[in-house]
């Protein structure tokens, strides 16, 4: 009889404590905590069986359950390595990145640093936005792009995300330019 009982009271407290997924959801988001925590991060992305991305995290909190803004957070920093076709790659650090998931739009902080190994061209800044629909770098902080040739500093960068193409504003360094044939300019008709 006391097997029986223990039995039934085991079961009606197993099952009076379960609850329905989007309730835990609801919970956690109500209370700032998010609905997973990973550790030691090794990720790769593959497109067609070729590797397009590397990313590198201690720590990775997911807060997907939030309804207005999901995101995902890297308190502890992050490394991404962009791989292309052509076998050009970018690396991507920073001591602390968030990425809105609804919008694909990345922020990093902190000791950011991006390299295009190819070309040998270097950004570094405080702080950037990288809107990895349109592949885009922006940040209206202080920043020093270093080519092989040259050294920029100045505030407000932006750049396509292998840093081929790029714009500063206010900017000081001594930059090279190379002398264009008439026959190559274009002119606006």
């Amino acid at each position: 009889m006391f097997t029986y009982s223990v039995a039934i009271i085991m079961a009606t407290l197993f099952f009076s404590c379960t609850n329905d997924i989007k309730e835990v959801r609801d919970f956690l988001a109500d209370k700032n905590l998010p609905i997973g925590v990973a550790e030691n991060i090794n990720m790769v992305y593959k497109d067609s069986g070729d590797i397009t991305t590397k990313m590198l995290s201690p720590l990775l909190y997911d807060f997907s359950n939030r309804k207005e803004h999901p995101y995902t957070e890297f308190p502890e920093g992050l490394h991404i390595t962009k791989i292309y076709k052509d076998g050009d790659s970018t690396t991507v650090d920073g001591d602390y990145a968030i990425t809105y998931s609804k919008t694909d739009v990345s922020e990093l902080r902190d000791n950011v640093v991006i390299i295009n190994h190819k070309d040998k061209y270097t950004l570094k800044t405080s702080q950037i936005f990288w809107d990895q629909k349109f592949h885009y770098f922006v940040t209206e902080r202080a920043f020093t792009f270093i080519t092989p040739t040259d050294t920029l500093q100045g505030e407000g960068f932006e750049a396509s995300e292998n840093l081929t193409r790029w714009h500063v504003r206010n900017n000081s360094g001594v930059l090279q330019v190379k002398d264009t044939p008439e026959e190559e300019v274009i002119s606006p008709k």
